[in-house]
């Protein structure tokens, strides 16, 4: 059975004029391959050790490790899953071999029969969703900052200032993936259930004419 557990929701709160305080959310995934994704800021480490030693699993019993994007918040203690593969974006690595998967050519990576990587440029050009079906929850997007919060379904302007190195695209792949998924952890907010009208919602965001 394959059982994805949210270690740590991700925050984003604006503390002044031009400070914020944002820390992305840590996911556990445990199955045929234990497999962590997003791994916080450098200042962490602590934190992410404590909670795999709650899932009784230690950082060298992790298979993969996928960063949704290779901005700091989410990449920050990568290097404590010394034993595992390494995907930050589209680069999948381990130690100094690299894959050239066709991420750019919108193939998948298949991990294993319950979870693979896919494609989702938007808030930057290289963004992955790790897309795993878990009985009984059913499929669960991990989704980094493809979605900032659930509140910004309704508000597209949350992930819009948050960044977005492709809105069209990022447009395309957040109902693409809610079409996907029954939840969707977003970077920065907890898990939230994807229902029928927030994939008619998406979809009109998205509208029929929008050029590729």
């Amino acid at each position: 059975m394959t059982e994805v557990i949210t270690l740590y929701d991700g925050y984003s709160v604006m503390t002044g004029k031009d400070r914020m305080s944002a820390n992305c959310s840590c996911t556990l995934v445990k199955g045929v391959n234990n497999i962590v994704v997003d791994t916080m800021t450098a200042w962490d480490s602590q934190k992410i050790i404590s909670a795999l030693d709650r899932n009784n699993v230690k950082p060298e019993n992790i298979n993969y490790v996928v960063s949704t994007h290779g901005h700091s918040d989410h990449i920050g203690n990568n290097n404590l899953f010394l034993m595992a593969k390494h995907i930050v974006g589209f680069s999948v690595s381990f130690q100094d071999e690299y894959h050239m998967h066709p991420f750019d050519k919108g193939e998948d990576f298949k991990i294993d029969e319950n979870v693979k990587v896919i494609p989702t440029p938007g808030h930057t050009l290289s963004d992955v969703t790790v897309i795993v079906t878990s009985k009984p929850s059913g499929t669960i997007a991990i989704a980094g900052d493809l979605f900032e919060r659930f509140e910004d379904i309704e508000n597209p302007n949350i992930w819009l200032e948050a960044g977005s190195e492709d809105p069209v695209q990022q447009m395309k792949n957040r109902s693409k993936v809610a079409d996907l998924a029954d939840w969707i952890i977003p970077g920065h907010g907890p898990k939230f259930q994807v229902t029928e009208q927030i994939k008619q919602t998406l979809q009109k965001q998205v509208g029929p004419e929008t050029p590729s």
